[in-house]
């Protein structure tokens, strides 16, 4: 790479304080005519730092790539994020990493950004080697929400809890989850409410809690119906009535037919229908099905 304009950081969500930095890197870049770079980090620094104080993930590396690509952004390096790399100071980081390794010759940071270690390096430290060295900075202010700052660690407070409005006024979107469709035991078709079944996620994710939810789910883009949005309604967490207590994602999508296994989709949550609960019989899980998805048809128009 050469001449980069780039951002560094975990960018955990790429929630809309992110998506301010991440345009005006993309904007710098096509203005100067530089590759935009997004350089960020896996596992979790607090993973390796402070283990007992690691949270759970809003995006996963794949997801993360995905999200700054529909900005703009033209590369994302994940780096390993290693105890050797948490012992490196910010000047080593800038001039051994982002200027040696990537070239970077403009720099867009947030306005509370730290790197480096024990977060040490801040922006009048970068403004600083900025000088020394020749590189441009700028720093992007906060993004706020009623007056706050939007940050990763507010919109997983939101998310655990089950605040799916208010993460996604900070996500500026629905909070998502890519799947993978594995093959269930097929107890929906005997019910007659098909449905997909995806793989256990990566245990590093964040979910809201168990539940019933309306949901949209993003079809990939080849085969019938790819690069579609439906809507639906997920069950997860245990299926008790059929005597399954482990955790599953089972959704059922309004107006398609088809074959999705091994297929990759995304699942947004859109709101949570009810708890997760034991029926005495399967027609009483069936009417209880017919009302959940009048409620998340109801949910997905409004």
């Amino acid at each position: 790479m050469s001449g980069t304009v780039a951002t560094v950081g975990t960018f955990d969500g790429i929630h809309r304080g992110h998506q301010a930095v991440l345009s005006e890197v993309v904007r710098r870049g096509r203005a100067a005519g530089r590759p935009s770079l997004l350089v960020t980090f896996d596992p979790h620094p607090l993973e390796v730092v402070n283990p007992s104080a690691a949270p759970r993930l809003l995006t996963l590396p794949d997801e993360k790539r995905a999200l700054a690509a529909a900005l703009g952004v033209e590369r994302v390096e994940v780096i390993a994020f290693t105890p050797d790399l948490a012992r490196l100071g910010p000047e080593d980081f800038v001039r051994g990493v982002l200027r040696a390794r990537f070239e970077m010759e403009d720099l867009v940071l947030g306005y509370d950004h730290g790197f480096g270690r024990g977060r040490s390096g801040d922006v009048e430290l970068v403004r600083r080697l900025g000088r020394e060295d020749g590189f441009a900075v700028e720093v992007v202010g906060a993004v706020t929400d009623n007056g706050q700052p939007i940050s990763s660690s507010l919109i997983r407070t939101a998310v655990a809890h089950g605040d799916l409005s208010s993460a996604a006024r900070g996500l500026g979107r629905a909070y998502s989850l890519r799947g993978i469709v594995e093959r269930g035991a097929g107890r929906g078709r005997t019910i007659g409410v098909p449905t997909i079944n995806l793989t256990s996620p990566d245990p590093r994710k964040l979910l809201p809690p168990d539940g019933v939810y309306a949901v949209w789910v993003e079809l990939p883009g080849k085969g019938e119906g790819g690069g579609r949005r439906y809507g639906g309604m997920m069950n997860q967490g245990s299926r008790p009535t059929f005597g399954v207590h482990a955790r599953g994602l089972e959704i059922h999508l309004f107006d398609f037919s088809g074959e999705l296994y091994g297929e990759t989709v995304i699942v947004e949550w859109v709101r949570r229908l009810r708890d997760t609960q034991t029926f005495p019989s399967r027609q009483a899980l069936v009417d209880q099905i017919e009302r959940d998805a009048v409620a998340a048809r109801s949910a997905l128009n409004g």
